[in-house]
């Protein structure tokens, strides 16, 4: 989820509908005190900064996010018309990690985006996979929920990474049956019924996470929350 905090309607609604239609999720604000509210209940994966801004200038938001524990390392793109030198090492030294003047353009942009979020990840995320506060970790076979460890079985710990891999892909119960338990697997579609039940009682209230869409199978939903 990329958020944009950009009080000019015409450019708000132009990088969002961008985006949108660029495979990313993105949502806009007017206002900083809309942005705070929204990155209280869900952190984006980058944020995108307009510096004139009402309330509160760009810089000042910028130094707030930095100096918060769970924005300090917020990917932020300065978008801005101020684009002198100066302005620029100011937005940097601020704690900005690219800076973009006005006007530009959109594929631009989405390569900057793109470079941004690469440089972001960390190397660990490459084994790595989420679903809200449910961790998957591949190299350790671990599976976590709110930070703390839940203990599966082999096939109830394949269900899930197959599942939180493809976020969003929904899978027949006999694709299930093929990939976790193999081609020569006798059984019936009901394995798996029983095995993502249990896997959904063990997970507690992220057992929610798992979907299962009637008459087809199961998925994880594909947002990264």
């Amino acid at each position: 989820m990329i958020y944009m905090l950009e009080d000019d309607p015409s450019i708000r609604n132009f990088v969002i509908y961008a985006l949108n239609n660029s495979g990313f999720e993105a949502i806009g604000f007017e206002l900083p005190s809309e942005l705070y509210r929204a990155a209280a209940e869900k952190l984006p994966e980058l944020l995108l900064l307009d510096i004139m801004l009402p309330e509160e200038d760009g810089l000042t938001v910028l130094r707030k996010l930095r100096s918060a524990a769970e924005t300090k390392k917020l990917p932020i793109i300065l978008l801005t018309a101020k684009g002198t030198e100066f302005d620029k090492v100011t937005g940097l030294d601020s704690g900005a990690d690219d800076y973009i003047s006005k006007p530009f353009g959109t594929m631009e942009l989405i390569s900057r985006i793109k470079a941004l979020l690469r440089r972001s990840a960390p190397i660990s995320d490459i084994n790595t996979y989420m679903a809200g506060k449910l961790k998957l970790r591949t190299d350790m076979r671990e599976v976590t929920a709110d930070g703390k460890r839940i203990s599966l079985t082999l096939k109830e710990y394949e269900l899930l990474k197959i599942l939180i891999k493809n976020k969003g892909k929904v899978f027949t119960r006999d694709e299930l049956l093929r990939i976790v338990w193999g081609f020569d697997f006798s059984g019936e579609s009901r394995t798996v019924d029983v095995h993502i039940r249990t896997l959904r009682s063990k997970l507690g209230i992220y057992g929610e996470l798992i979907e299962t869409v009637r008459g087809v199978g199961y998925r994880i939903g594909g947002s990264n929350d």
